[in-house]
């Protein structure tokens, strides 16, 4: 699907507040609300609005403990993948789940109020799968966060 300045335009407003009204979208992006709705519309049933979700304080919900777990496995087949990836699925303090290149095999992101909960989801996932290396990496402030996606690169129309 190839993206216009409206589309940008309605993109980058949803980005910053998804619970915009329609008509107040519609004036952002430079269109009468009919026409924006169905861009909307359009870009839902396209995937690129995947969905419209609430952020949330972490620290007001005693989340505030960023980990990052670097994995190592010796284990490169899809069997044991399926296996750590069902064995996080039901995680709830796992945010991310990444496969990357280099030296490192997978890594997560993780949310926890303190180092002692942090071991107890270490646990969980060790009593899971077998892991070749684990290293934990305590995020000591968060410089920057977002949510918003740059569009720049979108296919133009």
């Amino acid at each position: 699907m190839t993206l216009d300045e409206f589309d940008r335009r309605i993109l980058a407003a949803l980005q910053a507040d998804a619970s915009m009204p329609i008509a107040k979208l519609a004036e952002v992006a430079g269109l009468s609300p009919t026409p924006c709705w169905r861009r909307v519309q359009k870009l839902e049933q396209a995937g690129i609005i995947r969905k419209r979700v609430a952020l949330l304080d972490r620290e007001k919900l005693n989340v505030g403990v960023t980990v990052f777990i670097a994995i190592r496995t010796s284990q490169h087949n899809a069997a044991w993948y399926e296996r750590l990836r069902q064995a996080l699925a039901d995680i709830p303090e796992v945010m991310d789940f990444y496969r990357m290149s280099g030296e490192i095999d997978y890594l997560i992101r993780a949310v926890v109020p303190n180092i002692q909960t942090y071991d107890a989801v270490y646990n969980r996932l060790i009593n899971r799968i077998d892991l070749t290396d684990v290293t934990s990496m305590f995020a000591m402030e968060e410089i920057k966060s977002t949510t918003e996606i740059p569009l720049d690169y979108a296919v133009r129309g």
